[in-house]
């Protein structure tokens, strides 16, 4: 028989702040994360806005001693030890005696940080008038003597889960999924698996991302996957809006302690929520595009619905992918609809919010903080809105909780992701009775 799985921890650093309560109240609020991109000079490039993490001082949050022994960390990698530190401590872990052995992490964590003003300055040292491009030998000579070797290194996906590993001394499964956008989701449902095969009692999971860099930005642009709004970045991100343009860039982690309900209960633990669905799929269709019909969102729904043991009219919210492109909304209201069209009352009567539309995108770290919200969304009986929607698309018809918060009993709450490359992941969290 396997184990139940439950919440017990959660911590965010978000566009939108970085403690659980703070953050909630501004989603709440419709309150935007989102700015003119300060990281670094963004004028000249088709996207000029992200939502980027604001103030964060990592010392605060993860303390003196242990901001000197991760100092070298990457960005996305300061964000997540300090989320992990948050959840750690709300789930009474602090002072706790475990068994190392049996405490694992399991995150979708983005690649760190470019070295992108060595990598700059290296080639254009390097440009040769006489062979009008880059002499690489030269290239080479000047960035083995510019680029930082332990920079170099955090820019690997799993110098997170290091990270996180040699901080809480978490010494069992320790695994790495970077499926694009769906990778905390991911992340998050194989954890859950990990411990109801008991090979784990306890998991660190979720994720952390940081994209807003030249590289990024640039990439993204390429696509026409970003939203080009410069002129109202508050308003850029426009989930189902019928005149949505794209996503915004955003970076920030979220983590969730996971355990075991039995161990949770041994030592007392007050339990947040309980995981007791998940779904994965792949379109196998396209590199960027998902399957039109929404096929893999599909089965990713129904699955999870299979793996909680229940129905189309057992879920009471969806927090949806939402990334306000085009595409993304409009098939994922199509699969939603597929999927709960014998529900009572049909698929019209079931509440859908992005939370992108104030927080943006934050790529790996993404479905991680929105299964966060939805555990506060069955907390607290509220359903935080979808920002910016003003213009309803005759493709995307249904309750997407336009513009203000609502009050509503949520008992059990669905959480979709979708990652470029076709991966679908989809989680059910309900709130606990013992």
């Amino acid at each position: 028989m396997r184990k139940r799985v439950v919440i017990t921890g959660m911590g965010w650093i978000t566009p939108l702040g970085h403690t659980i309560d703070e953050v909630w109240k501004r989603l709440l609020n419709a309150e935007s994360g989102i700015a003119p991109t300060t990281l670094f000079d963004a004028r000249t490039f088709p996207t000029t806005f992200s939502a980027e993490v604001k103030n964060y001082d990592f010392v605060q949050a993860v303390g003196a001693e242990a901001a000197k022994q991760h100092d070298n960390a990457g960005r996305n990698t300061k964000f997540a030890l300090g989320a992990a530190m948050q959840a750690w401590r709300m789930a009474g872990l602090d002072g706790t005696k475990l068994d190392p052995y049996a405490v694992g992490t399991y995150l979708g964590a983005g690649e760190g940080g470019l070295d992108f003003d060595n990598f700059t300055e290296s080639a254009l040292m390097s440009w040769s008038d006489e062979k009008r491009g880059l002499d690489t030998k030269m290239w080479g000579e000047i960035a083995r003597v510019k680029f930082a070797a332990l920079r170099e290194l955090e820019q690997e996906p799993n110098m997170t889960i290091s990270h996180l590993s040699w901080k809480f001394n978490a010494r069992g499964p320790s695994l790495n999924c970077l499926t694009a956008c769906a990778a905390s989701t991911q992340a998050i449902g194989e954890a859950t698996e990990i411990i109801r095969h008991g090979d784990a009692d306890v998991m660190i999971s979720g994720g952390a991302h940081s994209m807003i860099h030249p590289f990024g930005v640039t990439g993204f642009n390429r696509l026409t996957a970003l939203s080009t709004f410069n002129d109202n970045p508050r308003g850029a991100c426009r989930p189902f809006d019928a005149t949505r343009g794209g996503f915004v860039l955003g970076e920030g982690s979220g983590i969730v302690i996971l355990e075991s309900l039995d161990h949770a209960q041994a030592r007392g633990a007050k339990i947040l929520a309980e995981v007791c669905g998940y779904g994965s799929s792949c379109d196998a269709f396209a590199v960027t595009d998902q399957h039109p019909e929404g096929r893999g969102a599909i089965v990713a729904m129904q699955e999870a619905l299979k793996d909680a043991e229940m129905t189309v009219n057992d879920i009471n919210y969806i927090n949806a992918h939402g990334t306000g492109t085009k595409v993304n909304d409009s098939t994922e209201s199509w699969a939603i609809k597929e999927v709960f069209k014998a529900r009572e009352g049909g698929p019209n009567s079931l509440p859908i919010s992005s939370i992108k539309s104030m927080m943006g995108h934050l790529i790996a770290a993404a479905g991680a903080v929105e299964l966060i919200t939805c555990v506060l969304a069955i907390r607290d009986n509220m359903l935080p809105p979808t920002a910016n929607y003003a213009n309803p698309d005759p493709e995307c018809d249904l309750d997407y909780v336009p513009n203000k918060a609502r009050a509503a009993k949520v008992d059990v709450a669905l959480s979709n992701s979708f990652g470029f490359g076709g991966q679908n992941d989809t989680l059910i969290i309900k709130r606990f009775v013992g």
